[in-house]
């Protein structure tokens, strides 16, 4: 009997920010799905990766080379991107640019970042989130470790691009084992998503998912844990 064909097979990706913790899951739901994965990374992160040794292309670069961004993107269907704010030198921005530029026509662009990104400005945030927000990108600046705004510039740019995008915009995060693919909402504020949690490799399970799901082409849905009581509570009342 012919074992069933997994949904990537004959496909190409390409995990930008492979070996952070995001990205590592990432390349394991892409391999197990039966993509070719390339992925991109620091040179100094490449050993992170070693689990992976064979199964996988690695390219040791900063996402924001565009250099080494055209070559790993080449012939990909897919890109999974990891939006990162850190340091003052637009990396985010640098590294949506990239991959918005080298992408082949009708790839799938996956990105993430958090909530604090709104496509339309009709999020509303807690007191409590704003505050945080506000402490981190004050604290980023001083420290010159990250910058808030060059992600906000980068999710800008890609809601203006005619690609096939999607921005994921993570809750929360947590390890543990997969709870199964979280759920999601248009804006923050609604009351699916109050428990604010998700676990970190349904995060990259939902971005992965998200190259074979045309509902979210131009999306940039708020996730949250399936099995959060949020979740749960809204699926209760929707049964």
């Amino acid at each position: 009997m012919a074992s069933e064909e997994k949904p990537g097979a004959g496909k190409r990706v390409c995990v930008v920010g492979a070996s952070g913790k995001l990205g590592q899951y990432m390349v394991r739901h892409a391999l197990e799905r039966g993509y070719e994965v390339v992925g991109v990374c620091r040179e100094q992160s490449v050993p992170k990766l070693a689990e992976f040794e064979g199964r996988m292309t690695v390219i040791g670069a900063r996402t924001d080379d565009r250099e080494a961004i055209e070559r790993a993107v080449d012939g990909c269907d897919a890109v999974f991107t990891v939006l990162v704010p850190w340091g003052m030198k637009h990396y985010s921005s640098g590294t949506a640019q990239a991959v918005l530029d080298f992408a082949k026509p009708g790839a799938r662009l996956v990105f993430s970042c958090g909530w604090h990104i709104t496509r339309d400005g009709e999020d509303v945030y807690s007191r409590k989130f704003k505050a945080v927000v506000a402490l981190f990108r004050v604290i980023g600046r001083l420290l010159r470790a990250a910058d808030l705004d060059d992600q906000v510039e980068a999710c800008r740019r890609i809601f203006a691009s005619d690609t096939r995008w999607t921005v994921v915009r993570g809750s929360d995060l947590e390890e543990g084992p997969s709870e199964g693919l979280p759920v999601w909402s248009r804006h923050v504020g609604d009351p699916v998503l109050a428990s604010n949690m998700t676990r970190r490799t349904d995060f990259a399970l939902f971005m992965v998912a998200a190259a074979e799901d045309d509902s979210l082409v131009r999306e940039a849905p708020a996730i949250v844990g399936r099995k959060t009581p949020s979740a749960v509570a809204h699926a209760s009342k929707t049964a």
